[in-house]
């Protein structure tokens, strides 16, 4: 078989096998349909969300909260992370409070973002900024303290200005650390926003899975997984490919 073809096929490969053995186990051990839902269960229910547009409606609400707390956390922590990386005196006041905060779990802070925003999308989008950002300051740093120091030294001898140096240093060559710190960190918030739907928000798959397991309609408990699978495959391709564009590979391609 062509090399080209098998890797095309081989996720659906993985994936019909991965259903059959589902299949294979529901009815050999003959679990009830409340303890383990069998593929052709889940595959009608899954029909039934797409009918009643229940599914999209949560799909678009989870996206929503992923998209606005990603992209805070990027914005606000790309030139953080190039202010801790540049100056040593920033670093050294900033870095501690950020080493302090960074392995306190997100969902350790739900109580207090439900007293301060209250019950909607502002607590899940604080919780999944919160996700973000210090992963990303932290990398931003740490790619620009790798930077061969012997480009700052042609960019003194040609007497480039401090916002010359982050324009045409700095920044292209960070890119490829960004974009991997983002690929990781897409996929923290969208496990982050999951969570943070059980418990404070009245939408997104991460209440209704929550919701059906309250009905005990394990099947679409089992529908509002697979969408999130679905999804994180998507966010991760996505950023894959931006990780393939040539700007994005400024200082790892050898001439």
């Amino acid at each position: 078989m062509n090399s080209a073809l098998l890797h095309k096929l081989a996720p659906f490969l993985s994936f019909t096998v991965l259903v059959l053995i589902w299949e294979a186990a529901v009815r050999v051990v003959g679990l009830d349909a409340h303890v383990l839902p069998g593929p052709s269960q889940v595959f009608f229910s899954m029909i039934e969300l797409i009918r009643n547009g229940a599914i999209f409606k949560h799909t678009v609400a989870s996206l929503f909260r992923v998209t606005v707390g990603f992209y805070l956390a990027a914005i606000l922590g790309i030139p953080l992370g190039i202010i801790l990386g540049r100056s040593q005196i920033a670093a050294l006041l900033f870095h501690p409070i950020i080493s302090f905060l960074r392995p306190i779990s997100p969902l350790a802070w739900i109580p207090l973002a439900m007293l301060w925003f209250g019950i909607g999308d502002k607590p899940a989008v604080f919780l999944i900024f919160l996700a973000s950002f210090f992963p990303i300051v932290v990398a931003t740093m740490v790619a620009v303290q790798s930077i061969n120091p012997t480009f700052f030294h042609v960019a003194a001898n040609f007497n480039f200005s401090r916002v010359e140096v982050i324009q045409k240093i700095v920044v292209p060559a960070i890119i490829p650390a960004i974009i991997t710190a983002l690929r990781l960190t897409v996929t923290i918030a969208w496990i982050v926003v999951v969570a943070a739907e059980m418990i404070a928000v009245q939408s997104g798959l991460g209440y209704l899975i929550l919701d059906a397991r309250n009905g005990l309609r394990l099947d679409q408990v089992m529908d509002g997984m697979i969408v999130i699978g679905l999804i994180g495959i998507l966010l991760d391709s996505i950023m894959r490919r931006l990780g393939r564009i040539d700007s994005a590979a400024w200082g790892i391609r050898q001439p």
